[in-house]
This record gives C-alpha cells, structure tokens and sequence, in this order.
C-alpha cells in the first residue's frame, strides 16, 4: 500500500507539473482563464492526463509482476495475515500465513516392511563366450553359401563352397602317380623273392640280392610319399567345402558370392559370436572385493541383473561366475564376470547394460516410496487429512522403495506426489497419482501463460482450466485470445469481464486506442475524443479499481522523447521513481510548477 501511495502521489504531482508546464507553453493559455476552452488546448490537457497515468503504469507494473505470478498460480489462503500484493488487475490476496484454507490434491504411498536387497550398481559390457571369424582356408571362387545372415548354427554345419575342379584334378594327379609308383614297387617285391630263391642255389651273387632289396625299400618309399600326397589333395578338396568352426549366431556376410576368397582376408566370410551362454564384464569398487571373494571360496551363488540403458526394463537374471586377479589402481575397482543364459536372445555381444549385483539382503526392513523421500523427511498424512514432516535417516534404495529409520510405523501413509505444494499443516485431499500431475500442469501451463491472462479468470473458469490436457488448455487460451482481439476497439467498455479483464485489455496497441503522439494536430478533434475514451473506460472498468494504472497507452508518452521513452523502459521501479523526481525537480527550477486548470488530480489520477 506504501508503493501504491508513493506512485500515485507520483503520478499526482507529475500530472500538475505536466498540465502546468503545458498550459505554461500553450500560447492561447489565457482562454483557460477566462473559460473559453479550444480544441487543440483541449487535447493538449488529454494528452497530459494521459501521460501522468502512463508514467504511474510504468511505476506500479514491476511492483505487481510478483503478484501477477502468486494470484495465477498460489492456492487460496486462510485468515491470519495479508495476502501477497496483487499485480496491475487483480486485488489483494484474500490471506496470509494463517494456513491453507483450500486442500491440496496428493497422492499418498504406505509405509511397509519388506527384504530389502543390498546391491552394488555397475556399467557392464556383454562380452561373446566364444567368436570366430569364418575363413577361406584355401583360395578359389565362391560358388554357394547355404546360410542367412544372423542365423544360429552348429559346430560343422556347411556355410559355403568354393570352386573345387582345381582341387579335385590335383587329387587325380597324385592319385595317378601313387598308382604307378604302387605298381612298381609290387614287381620290385616280387624280383626280390625270385633273387632270393636264386641265392639259396648259389644261381646268383649275393649283391644281387641286396641290390633289388634296395630298389624295393626305394619304391616304397616312393610309394608313401605319394600317399601323403594325395591325402593332402583330399583335404585341400575338402576345404572347398566351408563349415562352422562353433556353434553360435551368425553375423552379416563379409563376401558375395563370385568373388575369389583367400585365406588372408582379414574379414573373412562371416563371424560366429557364442552368445548362449552370454557374459557379462564390469567393475565394482575394490571395498567389495573380500566380501565376494569369500561368497565365491564359499560357492554361494550371487545373483546378478542386467537392466536397459534407461533401467525401466530387466534384460535377464544370472550369477557372478569370477573375479579378476588385479585391482585396476586408477579406478580402484576390480572386473568382474557374470555369465546369463540368454534364452529369450535380448543380449548381443558388446552391449551396453546396467549392472545390479546382490551383496546381501535386509530381513523384514521399513521401506517407504522412493519419490515420497525429501532429503532427510517425508509429509505424513493424518486421520484429519492434514500433513506433518517426519524426520528419517535413508538406508539402501531397492528399485521404487527405500529402506528408512526414523519417526515412522507400519501402515503409515506418506505423500508421493503433490510434495512441491505442501507445508506444515497443510490441508491435502487424496487422489490418484494421475490427477496429482494433471494439476501439477496445469499450474505449470498457467506459469507460461502471458501475464494477466490466467489473473482475469473467474474462479470457475481456473477450476475449468485446472482439470483440461495440455491440448485443451490450448486451445481455451488461444481462443480466449481472439475474442479479446476482436473487442479490441471497445477499450474498457467493452464489457465487465472477469475481474476487470476487458478495462485492462489484452489486445494490441492499435486497438486500445493509444494516446496520440506528440506531433497530431489541434483540429484532430475525433482522434482526441477516440483516444479519452478508452482511459475513461480503464477508470471505470469493472475490478480496475479507478486506479491509473489501467491507462493505456502503455508505450506511448507524448512529453518524452524516444530516447527516453526507451532508456525509461529498461529501468526499475525505483530508476523510474528516481527519474520522474529528477524531470519534476528541472521543471519546478524552471518555474513550471503549478495546478492544471479543471481541478486538481486526485490519488487516482482521474483530474476531477
């Protein structure tokens, strides 16, 4: 109340040194005297009243922004001090810190014992228990491929052929040489027998005899040389045939077929990743290490969960098989692997997971929401449905709960949504979690909302926007937008509205009715009468309260230069007090002092 004075005392005395200092430059100001008043005079003393309100908006606007905010947004309050000061079309706030007369919708949670696990939360890569990459082991043409891409297989399943004709007349080639050698070898064996025989007659010498005996270790010789030979032909024909070296799934083909594949591509054909079972690395901090290396002396299964990138989706359950042998001394953490049978194929080698690993559990521990924790309390609903802060101490956070000690019992209901708007003592009212949000956004569409617009609702029309979607809400405020444009050129008169919506006024400046300028002539006598009529109206609008600050013309002072119309609207409210006291204290050392003839101006501003 002490700034609306000050501004309006403000507004007062630059609006007589204004009409003062216009009647002083005005060369026809001797009319006035003698009540002879002239058009162009007339509209220089409009121009003036409209100026002074101006001036007095342009003070009293930043001190009602806050309260533009509190009376769109804040709940209604009870007895037991003042409201928050209003903003430039509403009224004060109805109470004060007396407590919220109006309940707040929440949405309330049980207080519960349950087992509650101990986990360490890790960042883990899936690691393939086994992959190979498929290779050509000799080089030709590839002829077939008999599988598709991300097939599973087995061990020895055939994959591709490779053109096998060169290979297979190699084979008849050393298969040919083995045959003649075999031959010759025979009829050596059977020489030596017959020079043998010869001997034990004394037909013939003895060297003979070791001489054919030579021949024949010679050509057996021969004989398995060639053998190797053509065992080597077979298994470079067999290579033609391509197989999978393990079980696993396929990955995407590396070559198509006509092309001539060597042993030292380095892509190869295809790769095999053994993903069933799956394995899974991450670290965890060194201060576990003893805990879970004595589980595993013990052969104590720890469990171990994989969860989505976003952690709303479980991806499979499994067991920590092992531990590394060395802590990592930059980290001070230690790997670890946990092995999943991945039946239902959700893992792929090298995907990202988050890693839960169980250390223990807690037996039967009291457990709240975890979004009904704030910090070290939670609100606590009474029977009278009434909310008290209780003070906790939190422990280990299991998925949507959390376990806690303090002020609390089985049975216990605590709110999980709806806190924000809470205080001690407050009234609540519960609903499900579904209109707790619902009007969380609603009063979050109302803080984006152009100042004034939720302000000159009426209480059922708040309650109405309370309860739309987003979308509704929308479209309520676009078209509340366009029936104001289009009464634009009604000014305050336009209609009582909603807390005096329409004295206000939410169209543009053009349809307002924005004071002429500086330079309009003397004889614009229907612009002069145009231009008073909406600042009449402003005075008069219904919730305006006769108060200049409905004055339109927001922008727009005619005793101002550009330069200071602008450098004005960067200022604060106190800059501008600063400034007009500065321009009222030249004009009063100049002499321009004095009281407007018509009457004195009133805290109001109306120039009765």
């Amino acid at each position: 109340m002490q700034l609306d004075t000050i501004g309006a005392n403000s507004g007062s005395k630059f609006l007589r040194s204004t009409m003062s200092s216009s009647s002083n430059l005005h060369p026809n100001r001797h009319f006035l005297q003698q009540g002879k008043v002239r058009p162009a005079l007339l509209a220089t003393v409009v121009l003036a009243v409209a100026a002074a309100g101006g001036g007095y908006w342009w003070y009293t606007q930043k001190q009602g922004a806050s309260g533009d905010a509190s009376s769109a947004t804040a709940p209604k309050q009870g007895a037991g001090g003042p409201g928050a000061r209003a903003g430039r079309n509403g009224r004060m706030g109805p109470g004060g810190p007396g407590g919220m007369s109006q309940a707040q919708p929440v949405s309330v949670g049980v207080v519960e014992q349950r087992d509650m696990r101990v986990l360490v939360s890790a960042i883990g890569t899936m690691n393939a228990r086994a992959t190979a990459v498929v290779r050509a082991k000799v080089s030709g043409e590839l002829l077939k491929l008999h599988f598709k891409e991300g097939d599973e297989v087995k061990a020895g399943q055939l994959l591709a052929e490779i053109d096998p004709r060169s290979f297979a007349a190699s084979l008849a080639q050393v298969q040919g040489s083995l045959a003649r050698d075999q031959a010759q070898l025979k009829n050596a064996q059977l020489d030596l027998q017959r020079y043998k025989e010869l001997q034990a007659q004394d037909s013939i010498a003895r060297q003979q005899v070791d001489t054919q005996a030579a021949l024949v270790r010679q050509l057996q010789g021969t004989v398995a040389a060639d053998q190797g030979q053509v065992d080597a032909a077979k298994l470079q024909l067999s290579y033609t045939r391509i197989t999978a070296p393990i079980s696993g799934r396929l990955g995407l083909r590396q070559a198509d077929l006509g092309n001539v594949v060597n042993p030292s591509d380095t892509n190869g054909l295809v790769t095999i990743s053994q993903i069933r079972p799956i394995d899974a690395v991450f670290s965890i901090p060194e201060a576990h290490v003893g805990t879970l290396a004595q589980q595993l002396r013990e052969g104590k299964l720890m469990p171990v969960e994989l969860w989505d990138r976003e952690q709303k989706q479980m991806l499979a359950k499994g067991q920590l098989n092992a531990l590394d042998n060395t802590i990592d001394t930059t980290t001070g953490t230690v790997k670890a692997k946990a092995s999943f049978d991945n039946a239902e194929r959700k893992l792929f080698a090298n995907q990202f997971v988050n890693v839960k690993l169980q250390l223990r559990q807690l037996d039967q521990a009291l457990v709240v929401p975890a979004n009904a924790v704030q910090n070290n309390f939670v609100y606590l609903v009474k029977p009278d449905n009434t909310v008290t802060q209780r003070k906790i101490t939190v422990g280990v956070t299991d998925g949507d709960y959390v376990s806690v000690r303090g002020e609390l019992e089985p049975g216990d209901k605590v709110v999980t949504d709806g806190i924000d708007r809470l205080r001690e003592g407050a009234q609540v009212t519960v609903v499900d979690s579904e209109k707790v949000k619902k009007v969380d956004q609603a009063v979050q569409d109302a803080a984006n909302q152009p100042r004034g617009m939720m302000r000159n609702l009426s209480p059922e029309q708040r309650e109405k926007v309370a309860k739309m979607t987003p979308e509704e809400r929308k479209e309520f405020f676009q078209k509340l937008r366009a029936e104001r444009g289009g009464n634009g050129g009604n000014g305050g008169n336009a209609g009582p509205g909603p807390r005096g919506a329409d004295a206000r006024g939410d169209q543009p400046r053009e349809a307002q009715g924005s004071p002429a300028k500086a330079d309009a002539k003397p004889d614009a006598k229907p612009a002069v009468a145009n231009e008073a009529r909406p600042q009449a109206g402003a005075e008069r609008g219904e919730g305006g309260e006769g108060r200049t600050e409905r004055a339109e013309g927001r922008g727009d002072r005619p005793q101002l230069s550009p330069e200071q119309r602008a450098k004005l609207e960067a200022m604060s409210p106190e800059e501008r007090r600063a400034f007009f006291q500065k321009l009222r204290a030249e004009r009063e050392a100049n002499g321009q002092t004095g009281t407007a003839a018509g009457g004195k101006g009133d805290s109001s501003g109306t120039g009765r």
